[in-house]
């Protein structure tokens, strides 16, 4: 069983920068795959990034490449996001969730646990 808890959610203006970070229990985190997916009001749950159990592999979704970096501490059972250059349309309630694989997968249904999310909002 592994528990998720996000934190460094916010208000931030068009351009601006904040970085999430997701605190895991457990202690086999490092065998688990992390993604971060974001979900705005009247729209379906989206993938944004994913990092393998080592930070080998790393998805991103079109929408964020170039300015969000997922990254992975195993020593602290933390995974973060850092997420630059925001916009607007970045504004969501973001997700952690951990898969039970080695390898990443960008689909929300091939995560087996989820975090409560934060609220970023991005003002124009």
């Amino acid at each position: 069983q592994v528990q998720l808890v996000e934190s460094g959610g916010g208000l931030v203006q068009a351009g601006g920068s904040l970085r999430l970070s997701c605190a895991a229990s457990g202690r086999t985190f490092s065998s688990y795959t992390m993604g971060w997916f974001r979900q705005a009001p009247g729209k379906e749950r989206e993938f944004v990034a994913a990092i393998s159990w080592n930070g080998g592999i790393i998805y991103y979704a079109d929408s964020v490449k170039g300015r969000f970096t997922i990254s992975r501490d195993n020593a602290k059972n933390t995974v973060y996001l850092q997420m630059n250059s925001l916009k607007p349309e970045d504004t969501a309630v973001y997700y952690c969730a951990a898969r039970a694989s080695m390898v990443p997968n960008t689909n929300s249904g091939g995560y087996d646990y989820w975090g409560q999310g934060t609220q970023v909002t991005v003002s124009s």
